[in-house]
């Protein structure tokens, strides 16, 4: 599985995600068992549910308890090719969701996405 790796800054909230290559720098055909998946690592006080968002299409993926890190799957419907999503943080108890900016994603890719605690 390859990794991404790129920095994103949003307020409140830092977002971090990433891509690298697959090893050696060579492009590879996804395998059909490759999931796509988001790491995230949660370290607000608050339980956070993540979506994906690809055009005006929103997909909850899952939620992450406070002070931990859990690995998503990203639906197959959702990822074909090279696809371009958004994620949004929702954290539980808040009326901040803010949004990441632009990503490619590829079939059997992981992206990782930090939440930092704001401490609010």
């Amino acid at each position: 599985m390859r990794v991404l790796h790129r920095i994103l800054l949003l307020v409140p909230v830092l977002l971090a995600t990433g891509c690298t290559p697959a090893a050696g720098g060579r492009a590879r055909q996804p395998e059909p068992d490759d999931r796509t998946t988001v790491r995230v690592d949660n370290r607000s006080w608050n339980a956070v549910n993540v979506y994906a968002i690809r055009s005006s299409q929103r997909i909850r993926l899952g939620t992450v308890q406070a002070t931990s890190t859990t690995v998503l799957e990203i639906p197959r419907t959702l990822v074909s090719g090279i696809t371009t999503l958004r994620f949004q943080i929702d954290p539980i108890g808040s009326n901040r969701t803010p949004i990441s900016e632009q990503i490619s994603v590829s079939p059997g890719e992981q992206v990782e996405l930090i939440v930092p605690n704001t401490g609010t």
